[in-house]
């Protein structure tokens, strides 16, 4: 939303925004952030919706119990879900649309910094923080090209008609296979260009209604660029920009070499700091393919690894309970400390009959050295007791900035 808020106030357009965060006075750098670039802060109980606005724009989280809908709905605001009106700015230019389970954010990134270093000027929507850019998830460019990000959790990601499609990969996340794999199957259709992941076994399969779309493996010849980003996912990543290049016809000597100075996302495995021979590490992962990735990455290296994982809603949880103890009784050694807390939950209506327990239960009986510790302060005092010289510690987890003012305190706070 943030993002899509910078782009309309480069438009012109008169921005106020509200979220349940800042009527809570939490995380006030982010909105002081926003604030100055010009957005009105306002509380989020309807009496920022005024007669002169034109539209009420809201991300596909948002309840119609919000105070701020019914307000809208009450003076007959147009309410718009925020795809719909970021798939109108990209469906005006040359939109370069990233799709996917997994790695949509660093793909912008990395084609967005690729891109902009080889002079193309493009305007950048992601969805996270680009640390090349300052930290910012939007860039405004004079160029031809918006390379964007796009969901696939609520079905908006039909809305584009991209020039180019980017499809990483295709796992279940917020839909089933047979729905995810027809609303991918749209997307393509409706883009002028395709680019596809073939190491993906979903993405491979639609490849064949697609002969003229450029594929790419890490197996290919451009597999093994010496990114700074950690990882063989990122090496996968870095193949999908450097077939943007290709499309595009960018010098592709040029294309790696920008790459190959591309620093990540903001909460992507993101290094906090490193202090007294401790790595702090904070993570967006949240279902199993970007767990798996990432944890597959962190113990690469020999540290022992102190971990956390939030979940981040219920239904997700009860979900992949299964693979997500899989995952974790496969990468986690007894060595290892893990902690989860309560299931992140923000209000509304769901059904909890299923606990961080339900995890971590299963992994003690493997003889992990796993615990369940429902508060996430007692969980940073745990990790403070138990942290030495040598270790590296990940704070993971989607949907709570509290998780990542979490890695900054324990960097802060370690001796």
């Amino acid at each position: 939303m943030s993002s899509l808020a910078k782009i309309m106030l480069s438009k012109g357009a008169y921005i106020c925004g509200s979220d349940r965060n800042y009527d809570h006075g939490r995380f006030p750098e982010l909105y002081m952030s926003l604030e100055s670039k010009g957005v009105v802060m306002v509380d989020q109980d309807g009496t920022g919706v005024t007669s002169d606005l034109d539209a009420v724009i809201v991300s596909s989280a948002i309840e119609p119990s919000i105070p701020d809908v019914k307000a809208a709905m009450d003076l007959g605001i147009p309410i718009i879900k925020r795809a719909q009106l970021l798939s109108e700015i990209c469906n005006d230019s040359q939109s370069i649309c990233v799709g996917g389970t997994n790695g949509k954010s660093t793909v912008t990134g990395m084609i967005g910094w690729m891109m902009a270093q080889l002079q193309c000027d493009p305007t950048i929507i992601n969805g996270g923080g680009m640390l090349n850019f300052g930290r910012d998830n939007a860039v405004v460019g004079q160029g031809n090209y918006t390379v964007v990000e796009t969901d696939e959790s609520d079905g908006t990601i039909t809305n584009f008609h991209a020039h180019i499609a980017v499809l990483t990969n295709i796992s279940e996340d917020h839909k089933d296979m047979s729905e995810l794999m027809d609303i991918f199957r749209q997307f393509l259709d409706q883009s002028q260009h395709q680019i596809l992941n073939i190491d993906c076994p979903n993405v491979r399969a639609l490849s064949v209604d697609y002969p003229n779309a450029l594929t790419y493996s890490v197996d290919d010849e451009v597999g093994n660029i010496n990114l700074m980003v950690p990882g063989a996912h990122n090496q996968s990543n870095a193949c999908a920009a450097i077939k943007v290049a290709d499309a595009l016809n960018l010098n592709h000597g040029k294309s790696i070499k920008a790459l190959e100075d591309f620093r990540g996302i903001t909460s992507r495995l993101e290094v906090v700091g490193q202090k007294n021979g401790i790595t702090i590490i904070d993570d967006f992962g949240h279902n199993p393919d970007k767990i798996e990735a990432g944890l597959k990455t962190l113990k690469e290296s020999n540290s022992r690894l102190i971990f956390m994982y939030q979940p981040h809603g219920f239904k997700p949880t009860r979900d992949h309970k299964d693979a997500l103890i899989e995952i974790f009784a496969k990468y986690l050694t007894v060595d290892d400390v893990f902690y989860m807390p309560d299931i992140l939950y923000f209000g509304g209506t769901v059904d909890k009959n299923i606990s961080s327990a339900d995890i971590i239960d299963p992994l003690i009986e493997k003889g992990l050295n796993a615990h369940y510790i429902a508060d996430k302060l007692a969980i940073e005092k745990a990790i403070l007791n138990t942290v030495k010289s040598g270790d590296t510690v990940c704070i993971m987890g989607a949907r709570d900035d509290s998780l990542r003012a979490m890695a900054k305190s324990l960097f802060v706070s370690i001796l």
